[in-house]
């Protein structure tokens, strides 16, 4: 959530032309951001995440392990392209992978609803 207000904040820090280095500053901290959340932020929710779910029942284990590889996935790509300012396009767009393993599991979650006793939980 942080470095999501974070990036958000320099966007609109860019909306402001003046000074004219401010703008410039903002682009270059968003990108920063965007390395610290692949490497940081995706990383510690997805593999806690997935570390919780092995053994709670909640969802199957498929989700838990999914969730590893997608936190490691994640860090790895962030690792991978440190060094270059602007992550590449086909590395952001691997960030709606987490949109797709949420909805799956949400729907997955839904539909266990009816099939979970209350003192499982």
């Amino acid at each position: 959530m942080v470095v999501s207000l974070i990036e958000i904040t320099f966007y609109i820090a860019v909306m402001f032309r003046s000074p004219v280095e401010g703008t410039l500053i903002s682009l270059h901290t968003i990108y920063a951001v965007q390395h610290l959340y692949f490497i940081v932020a995706a990383p510690a929710v997805f593999i806690t995440l997935g570390i919780m779910l092995l053994n709670s029942g909640v969802l199957s284990n498929f989700f838990a392990y999914t969730a590893i590889v997608l936190g490691l996935a994640f860090a790895a790509l962030g690792m991978l392209f440190l060094t270059t300012l602007v992550l590449p396009l086909w590395v952001t767009a691997c960030g709606g992978a987490q949109a797709v393993w949420w909805l799956s599991a949400s729907i997955s979650l839904v539909k266990r609803s009816g099939k979970i006793a209350y003192t499982d939980i």
